[in-house]
């Protein structure tokens, strides 16, 4: 009899393989929830539901330094993204350089979230802002009400204040009460006429390829998680997980270099395809702990020295057994 999984993600190119059936899970009977990760995210912290989600690497850091994380990752790691697009000011502002920033309010929908742990991360790294420099603002982007998923314990220097009740980060900064903006989302001021919003780095691309080129960082943002119970009483679970993401994640990337017939609808894809491995390598979205130990080092780096971790997580802790090495033949 095959173990029924319930199994929250987001309908990504690389999970619509397992979400169709056409990759199988050894041993499993899936039932896949698609829902935005947001959703995905806050009922997996709050109350478990699902025997396998899509998590945020942040949150489950936090839980994961403080003993209290119900489920256990595996190295699949489904959303991935560069961040230095990440940061808006208004289009008059006179920040025009990261140095810019310091002294200034910054909103986040939440401290905690992984895109700003990235973002502070590189804006100490490489440019020599701390994130005490700035005075933090949190709430909803677009929805008012919108507090921490996890509780947190920052240090002493560090001044984070919600932002009022019914109030949210988009209309602040467009007001001029935040001076800047840390989010994964682009706010709806962003795509209002005349462009009210811009990017701290408006040619974000260039500078993110500078930036994996001098560093190798390719930041993750999302893990998968499997229920620790189920882990434990069904120790083949992970294996089979990480198998079939890997194989479901494989099939999407070789489709990007299909020229004959495109099937995605974007006229350069193999050409942009082509590119990317040329400047990150074929194997640009990998999965696994060996092949991303720089980054996923770096990120715990990042999560403790910002106080959301109150220890800092060694890296075979991150992960179930039996996907910490994979087999070769």
């Amino acid at each position: 009899m095959k173990l029924p999984l319930t199994i929250a993600c987001w309908d990504y190119d690389r999970t619509q393989r397992l979400m169709s059936g056409e990759v199988a899970i050894e041993g499993c009977e899936p039932n896949f929830l698609n829902l935005p990760v947001e959703e995905t995210f806050f009922r997996a912290l709050r109350s478990a539901e699902f025997d396998v989600a899509e998590l945020s690497m942040s949150s489950y850091t936090m839980l994961l330094a403080k003993g209290a994380a119900p489920y256990v990752a595996i190295p699949v790691f489904l959303s991935r993204a560069f961040r230095h697009s990440a940061i808006y000011v208004p289009a008059g502002s006179d920040i025009r350089t990261p140095q810019d920033l310091r002294g200034r309010k910054v909103g986040v929908p939440e401290y905690q979230l992984t895109a700003p742990v990235w973002v502070r991360g590189i804006l100490q790294d490489e440019y020599g802002v701390h994130p005490r420099e700035l005075r933090w603002r949190s709430g909803g982007v677009e929805t008012p009400g919108r507090h921490e998923k996890v509780g947190l314990s920052l240090p002493a220097d560090i001044e984070l204040e919600p932002i009022a009740a019914g109030r949210t980060l988009n209309e602040m900064l467009l007001s001029g009460e935040i001076d800047a903006l840390i989010a994964p989302r682009a706010p709806s001021a962003f795509h209002l006429p005349g462009r009210p919003v811009r990017r701290l780095f408006e040619d974000f691309r260039t500078v993110e390829q500078a930036y994996f080129a001098k560093t190798g960082l390719f930041p993750i943002m999302h893990v998968v998680g499997v229920r620790r119970s189920l882990v434990e009483a069904h120790p083949w679970l992970a294996a089979s997980l990480l198998k079939a993401f890997t194989r479901a994640k494989d099939l999407a990337l070789a489709e990007l270099a299909e020229v004959a017939a495109l099937k995605v609808s974007l006229p350069w894809v193999a050409a942009e395809q082509e590119a990317t491995a040329a400047a990150m390598g074929r194997d640009f979205w990998s999965y696994g702990q060996t092949a991303n130990e720089q980054v996923l080092e770096t990120f715990l780096r990042y999560h403790h020295e910002q106080g959301l971790s109150p220890r800092r997580v060694q890296l075979d802790e991150m992960f179930a057994p039996g996907t910490r090495e994979q087999f070769i033949i």
